[in-house]
Parts: C-alpha cells; structure tokens; sequence
C-alpha cells in the first residue's frame, strides 16, 4: 500500500509491503527498511479497536476513509496477501490484505462504511 505522508513541512512517500512475522518490508521515499511490528498496547487502543480472540490476525483501516468493497464472506478461507477489502482514502483506493492464512471469522463494517485509522474491519483466525 502506498501512503504519502506529512510530518511538518517534510514530505514522504511510503510503501508498506508484505508484512510477516512482526515484520514489515517498508520503503520510505525509495530506500528500504525492515520495520518490526510491536503489539499495541491495549489501554493505547481506540474504542472501536477492540482486539480480536487468540490465535486470530485482524484487518484495522490503516487510514481514513471509505469502504468500497468488501471482497470475502465470513466461512471465507484466505491466504496471506489476498485482498479482503477496498477502501477509499485520499482519493485513492487501497487494497487491505490478510497478514495470515485462514478463515474470515467476522465482518465488522459494512460497503460504504466510514472508518478510522485503526477500525477493526476483518477478523481472520
């Protein structure tokens, strides 16, 4: 997923790549990082965020936005870096893929749906 992000005046074009394992493969205005991927802690967590069970992965809005379409099913079986969702942020459109392979346990946003940064929109266990 591309971002383009600003923090002050500085200006930055990120990618967000395959994550796994706690890691993320992230370019940040073309040179890459391996970024590792801490646990948020729950009490940082927004309201609408509460944390799927054990042994589940879940799908959180990265950004702001709209969504388009939800392209799985609960019962649905995915895999890692398949397309969940659509969301509309910034005009542009954005695939959310699972981080793990699995089934879709719930759907917790519906087509059209408004979302915040960090909204739970897919559980995968």
């Amino acid at each position: 997923m591309a971002y383009k992000i600003k923090i002050g005046n500085d200006k930055f074009e990120v990618v967000v790549g395959e994550v796994k394992n706690g890691l993320a493969s992230v370019k940040v205005n073309g040179e890459s990082y391996a970024v590792e991927i801490e646990r948020q802690d729950s009490a940082a967590a927004p309201a609408s965020a509460s944390a799927p069970a054990q042994g589940s992965a879940s799908v959180a809005a990265p950004i702001p936005g709209t969504i388009l379409d939800i392209t799985v099913q609960v019962g649905d079986k995915v895999e890692t870096g398949q397309t969940v969702a659509i969301i509309e942020a910034m005009k542009m459109e954005n695939n959310l893929v699972s981080s793990v392979n699995g089934r879709v346990r719930e759907i917790r946003v519906r087509k059209g749906a408004h979302v915040k940064t960090g909204d739970l929109i897919i559980i995968i266990g």
